[in-house]
């Protein structure tokens, strides 16, 4: 907001320097403008991706947590193995929420190390779906960051454990009937 809003500021400026016949100064302040405006598109596109990313819309949950995986570990160099194809048959709403709770879980290990290793698998188990996520990064201090995660988790009816250490932190969600009942 606050970058679209200095554009339109940039934009009255030209248009006053145009209206007093200041070509000059006006295509300066429209160059910034444009600039501007095209950085804000990047912000948002990179915003609208993270929210949902297309990828997990349009090719499912394990895709979207491998260009996660594949984008975070060019970025940090972390060890990534993702297996969510037991997750695949959850629901649109439930894979989307699944995919927020990975993402919070591995920026909160980024945060807190950045880890060597982090690892989502999931499997079926009695009818259930686990999903266990590991990282080696040093345990989560925060009680706020695990209450979100826990608090997403009763949204799906799932439960979700949560183990600090100090060798890293190992979650485990369980959702009922795989997930389904969306």
């Amino acid at each position: 907001m606050q970058s679209l809003s200095g554009v339109a500021l940039m934009l009255d400026a030209a248009q006053s320097f145009l209206t007093r016949g200041e070509t000059q100064q006006a295509g300066e302040v429209l160059d910034r403008a444009m600039r501007r405006t095209r950085t804000t598109i990047g912000e948002l596109r990179d915003l609208s991706f993270n929210l949902e990313p297309v990828v997990l819309r349009d090719h499912g949950l394990g895709m979207a947590l491998q260009a996660l995986a594949d984008d975070r570990t060019a970025a940090y160099g972390i060890a990534i193995d993702v297996d969510a194809s037991t997750a695949e048959t959850l629901g649109p709403r439930t894979q989307a929420a699944l995919y927020e709770m990975v993402r919070e879980a591995l920026e909160g290990s980024i945060r807190r190390g950045p880890p060597t290793v982090f690892t989502v698998h999931s499997r079926a188990v009695h009818g259930d779906l686990e999903v266990e996520i590991y990282d080696d990064a040093p345990g989560e201090r925060r009680r706020r960051s695990v209450e979100v995660l826990q608090e997403r988790a009763r949204t799906l009816g799932a439960r979700l454990e949560v183990e600090p250490g100090d060798g890293g932190t190992r979650m485990r969600l369980v959702l009922p009937g795989l997930g389904r009942g969306e």
